[in-house]
């Protein structure tokens, strides 16, 4: 799969904004030179140029690695386990869709952050 790193990261924050509006506790940081989705201020997922990201945890790591689009979060050369990048461009509206309901399956568990 070629990634062009090339993506509208606000036209790809906003369709992850329609799909979280009216839920509970998710608040929007700008980070990873993207926007990233809080749940009770602990990641969730986000958008950049490399795409949409989100957390899956390492749980869900090797299942998550097998959909379509998606690809390891890589920083400073280092695999973030359980983080994914997934192509927006293979990444329909029940894609999108299903991707949060994983992400939120790892996260929603998680204790609340203080900010």
């Amino acid at each position: 799969m070629k990634w062009t790193g090339k993506h509208d990261s606000a036209a790809l924050a906003g369709r992850l904004r329609r799909q979280l509006k009216g839920r509970r506790a998710v608040s929007e940081k700008k980070m990873f030179g993207g926007v990233c989705f809080l749940l009770r201020n602990n990641m969730l997922c986000g958008a950049g140029r490399n795409g949409f990201m989100f957390r899956v945890g390492k749980e869900q790591d090797a299942m998550a690695s097998r959909r379509k689009g998606a690809r390891p979060v890589r920083m400073r050369g280092r695999r973030l386990s359980g983080f994914f990048w997934v192509d927006p461009d293979v990444c329909d509206a029940r894609s999108l869709k299903a991707w949060l309901k994983l992400a939120q399956s790892y996260v929603a568990p998680l204790p609340a952050k203080r900010k």
